[in-house]
């Protein structure tokens, strides 16, 4: 049986959990066969009485009777299947051709992984490089300020979401349980236990460059390929059906099935799917900048006097501010104990992000600070232009390129000089993680005016949430550009585009995703999807 929403102080002892059960449900000791726990989260709303909620699941002598007798307790309840069940088994004499997956980021890791457990030996298709290589070549960007366009950040092995802080939450609607299976993979690829029951579970990006591995691995196994440096550059539709890719080598790869697990920094793929007409629309997203502190500064500002408790960790934050002028400010993908890292996949831009490690041991905390963008703010001339919001991210991360020197050093400023309208000169406490470097100057100049305009009322909206949080020497660098998609590949109720059957539009880049845990998702329905066609429905 399951019984939620059982709280106890945060230093509870350990013999604290079992009598706190027993006492709940009102039956003996001796009743209490076991329990694991299912979910662990952290209420610290109030500092001084901080205190952990637990969800778990328990074995009783007498459940049958003890389920009658609480029935009409909301807190406790039978135990829920959240194992995996594959909706389909690949025919023994399979008629169609091997499914395809562009893409080798959660998603498309994901929906290879899928098929290959069910029997489809599928095809994964990756431009960039396997993930230790890829690695390198970042590194490279950011200690020597040298980009390679197709092996970075956002292409290669594991996507964007390697170098990042690793989070695996999320707030899609998950009746069947599918995160669940994303995270149980995960535990078998190596990562940490914890990340089945704590709250917010994340990695760290090291830990998920040897999980990636051995997915990759697993997938190979059970009779899927995955070929590296293969950019899909064309499409081959016929009669509104996919019938194959062709790669930047020219060579024709045919297949019925094709998932398009491409991530939301896939410009030319998509620029190349609209001229063969494939449907899409654009769609909002967000832009702005980085914000760095001290993480002891967040430490104390959540945790009070149990900051650095190790059940705690580093404090994390999530703060939104609805400002005077009708737009919307929140921070984003909040990285404790980390660091700001290059992310640009272009030559003559930069685009900011943040990254962690498991330890989130760094110090300092970052975040982004972003404002929504709807399509109507483009300008006038694309209008109704599904690609219009790729060109609006391109136009500042260009300014911030040339406002950072020209050499991928990015553009910062202090929060005091930026609320002031001032270019910074010097630096204050805090010291940058950014690398190949930052340049101090002005970054008004580097977004929206209106962009500008909502985050200097944010920054002191945020400033009386948490103490500090707007001090004069905190950093701001900029730009953040890529955080989601700002197109949307429109698909049906069988997954498949509007326009072009046989084409499944998933994750991050076709926009109906935003994490590693909800891409790893979408991946695996648009996997379902593709075996229930092919095993006739």
């Amino acid at each position: 049986m399951r019984l939620t929403g059982l709280r106890l102080p945060l230093d509870h002892a350990a013999d604290a959990l079992p009598a706190a059960i027993v006492r709940r449900l009102g039956i003996t000791t001796a009743e209490l066969l076991g329990y694991t726990v299912f979910r662990r989260s952290c209420d610290a709303r109030k500092p001084s009485a901080i205190a952990l909620t637990y969800t778990l699941d328990i074995e009783l002598k007498n459940e049958a009777a003890t389920l009658i007798r609480l029935r009409g307790d909301s807190h406790v309840g039978p135990t829920p299947d959240t194992a995996y069940h594959p909706v389909a088994q690949a025919p023994i004499d399979p008629k169609s051709r091997r499914p395809l997956v562009i893409g080798c980021g959660p998603c498309g890791l994901f929906a290879g992984l899928l098929l290959a457990q069910m029997g489809f030996k599928p095809l994964i298709l990756e431009r960039g490089k396997p993930v230790r290589e890829r690695t390198r070549d970042t590194w490279a960007l950011w200690r020597e300020g040298r980009l390679d366009p197709e092996s970075n950040v956002q292409f290669g092995e594991g996507g964007a979401g390697t170098f990042s802080d690793g989070k695996l939450y999320s707030q899609i609607g998950d009746p069947n349980h599918r995160a669940r299976k994303v995270l149980s993979e995960f535990v078998t690829a190596g990562a940490p236990a914890e990340i089945l029951y704590v709250a917010k579970p994340h990695i760290g990006t090291f830990r998920l460059v040897s999980m990636v591995e051995n997915m990759r691995a697993t997938i190979e196994s059970l009779g899927g390929e995955i070929r590296f440096q293969s950019r899909v550059d064309d499409f081959l539709i016929d009669a509104g059906k996919i019938r194959g890719v062709v790669l930047a080598s020219g060579e024709v790869i045919a297949s019925d099935h094709v998932v398009l697990a491409l991530g939301h920094s896939a410009r030319d793929s998509f620029a190349k799917l609209h001229e063969r007409g494939v449907f899409m629309e654009p769609k909002p997203f967000s832009i702005g900048l980085r914000i760095e502190h001290p993480q002891t500064m967040i430490d104390r500002a959540r945790y009070g006097t149990f900051a650095g408790h190790p059940l705690l960790g580093a404090a994390d934050y999530k703060l939104v501010h609805h400002a005077g002028n009708g737009r919307t400010a929140y921070s984003f993908c909040m990285c404790p104990g980390g660091t700001v890292v290059a992310a640009t996949s272009e030559p003559g831009r930069v685009v900011t992000n943040g990254m962690s490690q498991y330890s989130r041991n760094e110090r300092n905390a970052n975040s982004a600070l972003v404002v929504g963008i709807d399509p109507e703010d483009y300008p006038p001339r694309h209008a109704g232009d599904p690609l219009a919001g790729i060109e609006f991210q391109r136009h500042w991360e260009a300014l911030a390129f040339a406002a950072g020197g020209g050499d991928y050093r990015a553009p910062a400023q202090l929060v005091g000089d930026f609320l002031a309208g001032r270019p910074s000169t010097t630096l204050g406490e805090i010291v940058p993680s950014y690398t190949p470097g930052i340049r101090l100057t002005d970054l008004a100049p580097c977004l929206p005016a209106y962009v500008v305009d909502t985050l200097r009322q944010a920054l002191a909206a945020f400033g009386r949430t948490i103490r500090g949080f707007d001090r004069e020497d905190a950093l701001l660098t900029g730009v953040e550009t890529r955080t989601s998609s700002p197109l949307r590949i429109t698909r049906n109720e069988k997954f498949q585009s509007l326009n072009v059957a046989g084409l499944y539009p998933a994750g991050e880049g076709a926009g109906y995703a935003g994490g590693i845990l909800s891409a790893g998702v979408d991946g695996i329905r648009a996997a379902e999807a593709v075996a229930r066609d092919l095993a006739g429905g």
